[in-house]
């Protein structure tokens, strides 16, 4: 062999040794048939979008709990998302453009479906799983939104899936003649059905794809962590996983509906649409279903799902045994109402708090408009996010159960009208699961490496419970005693929780189960 040849050849190996992993691309067995899917830019990831776990629940099957899938023959190519559930077309407002959105297409009532990112190259691999629920105040979203993709996440080590539920009219909706056809004598909590049987078929089928079924953790955002908070309170998700990341979202002083509420709601929307029975209730297009108003969102206390009102589960100590990551953004930037002039905003201090006020306005101060303003979003945020996740965590704490608790800070870059926002509602999901490259915003080197870093403790936490790991900054646990939490910012770092004192005040205050 001569010099050149020989140095070609070292190159050559070179290069074929740093390749990554390359798959044998055969179909994988489901319960329900064998299916294939498409692997990432570079082959080290396999993607399977569109993977049915439940019958689609249309025709006799609307507002019934999820059926299994039906079989198939052959190969079912699973390379495209299934559509996303029925709610209207999807539009930039508030807050979130377009990268925080479904498609625009396809939407449709047949909705459940999954999808899986893994990079083992065996099944017998038994990589950790996270299951992520999206938000959407339990009236939009999808799986399919860009900033929900799992390759940064699988490249990291584990197993992601994503899955569809169903939400608005067609996911939580009640009336007493489907209570009485249950079989369970309750009606209206749908959404969360389709997560639990998501659930189920990722315990019949992931170790088929590398993942280990007895190391999942549940995580969501926003309607999707209250789903969360829904899944360690129902009796009917026992055993499905051992851990859970709560971002914004849970549901301890939420006032969730009860049945006979839900019912009523229901029997209204029945009447509006000139349904007379569940036959001709099931006959309604969809379009007609979407068009009326929704008095109900979200988990019903049904008896079944949810025997008890949510913090009533945790208060009696009946919540399924989890490790928890939960935590809330700095600037959430939700607000149901108008802004209050200073006065307006002071007398209703008064009304609500009475002797208390003048604490209540040390907190949430208003001797200005502007200031007045700032503490109405303030007050929001707490009384929305940051008391229920806080509640969550105090809870956990108090079972001596592992809890990591976050403030993410870091003021979204952002140009137009979209600077206002800072921290916002949503902003940390791109951050959380590496996945800043879907999102069109002027991001500086301290986003990326903030996007590494909480990337990795979530991923860290996913794997083994616990989110520290080499190179990263400690991230101690919380106890309801030292209240130490990990300010995710611009420079991540623990501290104690700044707030306590105003939390603990609107915590006194919420109602009780």
């Amino acid at each position: 062999m001569t010099f050149p040849t020989y140095l070609c050849t070292l190159l050559l190996l070179s290069l074929f040794s740093a390749a990554p992993p390359t798959y044998d691309l055969k179909p994988v067995k489901t319960d329900a048939g064998l299916i294939s899917g498409t692997t990432n830019a570079d082959g080290s990831i396999r993607i399977f979008k569109g993977i049915p776990f439940a019958a689609p629940p249309v025709g006799e099957l609307r507002w019934k709990a999820p059926q299994p899938a039906p079989a198939w023959k052959g190969v079912r190519a699973c390379t495209q998302f299934g559509p996303s559930p029925m709610q209207g077309a999807p539009a930039p407002f508030s807050m979130w453009s377009e990268e925080f959105l479904i498609p625009k297409e396809p939407i449709s009532e047949d909705c459940l479906y999954l999808n899986v990112w893994t990079g083992a190259q065996s099944a017998d691999e038994k990589r950790p799983v996270l299951v992520w629920i999206y938000g959407g105040g339990f009236s939009s979203g999808g799986s399919a939104v860009p900033i929900y993709d799992g390759e940064a996440m699988a490249k990291k080590g584990i197993v992601f899936v994503s899955l569809n539920y169903r939400v608005g009219h067609f996911g939580f909706f009640a009336h007493p003649d489907l209570t009485k056809e249950s079989g369970h004598g309750a009606s209206g909590n749908y959404g969360l059905m389709d997560q639990i049987a998501g659930l189920h078929w990722v315990q019949r089928n992931i170790a088929r794809f590398g993942g280990d079924p007895a190391n999942v953790t549940i995580a969501g955002q926003s309607a999707g962590s209250m789903s969360v908070n829904g899944l360690v309170a129902s009796p009917l998700a026992r055993g499905l996983f051992t851990k859970a990341i709560a971002q914004s979202g849970a549901n301890f002083s939420r006032g969730s509906a009860t049945l006979a509420q839900a019912e009523a709601a229901g029997q209204q929307v029945a009447q509006a649409v000139s349904a007379s029975s569940l036959a001709a209730l099931r006959k309604v297009p969809a379009a007609t279903l979407l068009q009326q108003p929704q008095s109900v969102r979200g988990p019903i206390i049904d008896g079944y799902v949810l025997p008890e009102p949510i913090a009533a589960i945790f208060a009696g100590g009946h919540e399924n045994p989890v490790t928890l990551l939960t935590g809330w953004n700095q600037d959430e930037g939700l607000l149901f109402g108008p802004i209050k002039n200073a006065a307006d905003f002071r007398q209703q201090a008064e009304e609500q708090y009475g002797t208390e006020a003048t604490t209540f306005l040390q907190f949430y101060p208003a001797t200005t408009d502007d200031e007045a303003a700032a503490s109405q979003l303030a007050l929001s945020r707490d009384l929305i996010f940051g008391a229920q996740n806080y509640t969550w965590a105090n809870v956990a704490s108090d079972r001596e159960r592992p809890v990591y608790v976050y403030r993410f800070t870091r003021k979204v870059p952002a140009t137009g009208e979209y600077v206002k926002y800072g921290a916002f509602h949503t902003g940390e999901v791109p951050y959380a699961y590496d996945n800043l490259r879907f999102v069109n915003r002027p991001w500086e080197p301290v986003d990326r490496q903030l996007a590494e870093t909480m990337s990795s403790y979530w991923t860290n936490f996913i794997k083994t419970g616990n989110p520290n790991g080499a190179g990263l900054p400690a991230w101690p646990a919380y106890t309801r005693k030292t209240q130490q939490i990990m300010d995710l910012g611009v420079a991540p770092s623990a501290k104690p929780l700044p707030d306590a004192a105003t939390l603990d005040f609107l915590q006194s205050h919420l109602p009780t189960p």
